[in-house]
């Protein structure tokens, strides 16, 4: 019955919640406390996507696709043939691919802008 009624935003307490218990168990370098904190958080993520899928937004198989597709995205130097020298090399992929990210999200966002525009012309 609780499950049922919650929402994304309901949950957000539960989640930040489990997000400092996770915390608490690697600072307390409690291995087996954080083997659970981290099931704890994978609750949440299985609840929100479970939430989505009934409101037909998207499931735990799109969160999943999702997640693998940023990875190699992120990971040139691991999944694809892109050479790295040292950390610093790694970080500096990262930090242009999320640039890149943001800046194509934002492209987007203004180009469905236009697109719902023109159709209230019509």
């Amino acid at each position: 019955m609780w499950d049922r009624k919650q929402t994304h935003k309901s949950l957000l307490k539960y989640l930040f919640a489990e997000a400092k218990e996770v915390r608490e168990a690697i600072s307390s370098k409690d291995m087996e406390n954080l083997r659970e904190e981290l099931g704890d958080i994978l609750l949440q993520v299985v609840f929100h996507a479970q939430i989505a899928k009934e409101s037909k937004e998207f499931n735990i198989a799109d969160v999943i696709s999702t997640l693998n597709k940023k990875l190699i995205r992120r990971h040139p130097h691991v999944f694809g043939n892109y050479k790295v020298k040292n950390i610093k090399d790694v970080k500096t992929i990262w930090e242009d691919v999320k640039k890149k990210e943001k800046s194509i999200n934002i492209e987007k966002t203004i180009c469905e802008v236009k697109i719902l525009d023109k159709k209230k012309l019509f």
